[in-house]
């Protein structure tokens, strides 16, 4: 069985894929870049103010799977430069505050519309 997920508490796809797919108990979320979902624009700031955004986003998407960022089991940051590390870990540990899920973080080349920051996240619902 295989759901697709879509909200409004989340920006549109921008491409060719879902915001996420619910199977077999998890929801797959896809990579969240830092877009308010009213506007569809990238929000300013630093790479806080991004993590925050994206968290944002994920949450709605999660919310709308029946799932919440408490169920997620693992995560994968990308990050454009990894000296931003400690500025999105303390973001991210704000929304991550018990029993964080597993997580891999990677400095990459570029991401999708100069952004610095990109999460997506596998949870059980």
């Amino acid at each position: 069985m295989r759901e697709v997920i879509a909200t409004d508490e989340a920006p549109k796809a921008i491409g060719p894929y879902s915001q996420a797919i619910k199977a077999n108990g998890f929801v797959f979320v896809s990579g969240q870049i830092p877009l308010d979902p009213a506007t569809q624009q990238l929000v300013d700031g630093d790479v806080a103010a991004q993590t925050d955004r994206v968290l944002q986003n994920l949450s709605g998407i999660l919310k709308a799977a029946g799932s919440s960022l408490q169920q997620v089991v693992k995560a994968g940051v990308f990050l454009k430069n990894m000296s931003d590390f400690a500025a999105m870990n303390e973001v991210y540990g704000r929304y991550f505050t018990q029993d964080p899920p597993a997580r891999a973080t990677v400095e990459v080349a570029r991401l999708p519309k100069d952004v610095l920051v990109e999460i997506d996240v596998i949870a059980q619902v």
